[in-house]
């Protein structure tokens, strides 16, 4: 199963009833989800940053302050039509569609911040696992890996939570924080194993 074949009458649904099928903008909990994403990255800032599977952009927009360069992607062509509107007025964003992990940006270089968030459990665990391996190899030195994912079950998964976290974990990179709650989890990795504490000379 790829993104492009299984679900995308699932997306070009959604996103025919509208611009923001997941209440990205109204909804407490997806603001709070964000700003805690946000709070745990180790770095105040980031050089060069990937984000699959961005959607609307909410995320996208919000990233972008974080950083100097940001590749956001999305494999539903509305979706991305609607990220590069909500992104419009960030010089430092560029907005793609890509079907993963076929179309992982190896050609983009290495980024120093890659976010997966609400994507790998469309994948099969063949492909979670492809797309684990694409993180191993686009991940500079001093990169960070996040993955932040809904628990409950839903129609359209394909993998459990548990098995998309666990993909990444398998990589062997140090886990610098695990938030989790009933309704997700959020872990941050490391190649660069020292807390913030540690990192800026408290510790």
């Amino acid at each position: 199963m790829s993104q492009t074949n299984d679900h995308r009458p699932y997306f070009d649904a959604l996103y025919a009833e509208s611009e923001d099928p997941y209440a990205l903008r109204q909804r407490w909990y997806e603001a709070r989800k964000r700003a805690l994403l946000l709070a745990a990255l180790p770095h105040a800032r980031y050089r060069r940053v990937y984000e699959p599977g961005c959607g609307i952009g909410e995320l996208t927009l919000a990233l972008s302050h974080r950083c100097d360069h940001l590749l956001a992607s999305d494999f539903s062509a509305h979706a991305v039509e609607l990220a590069r509107r909500r992104t419009a007025g960030r010089p430092n964003v560029r907005v793609a569609q890509h079907a993963l992990p076929a179309d992982w940006p190896r050609d983009a270089g290495r980024f120093d911040l890659i976010v997966l968030s609400e994507l790998g459990y469309f994948l099969d665990r063949h492909d979670m696992q492809r797309l684990a391996a694409c993180c191993e190899e686009t991940l500079e030195a001093d990169g960070t890996l996040v993955a932040c994912d809904w628990r409950p079950d839903f129609a359209q998964r394909s993998l459990s939570t548990k098995e998309v976290h666990g993909a990444l974990a398998a990589l062997g990179l140090a886990r610098l924080a695990l938030h989790e709650e009933d309704d997700f989890v959020l872990q941050v990795w490391a190649r660069d194993g020292r807390s913030v504490a540690e990192r800026e000379g408290i510790r």
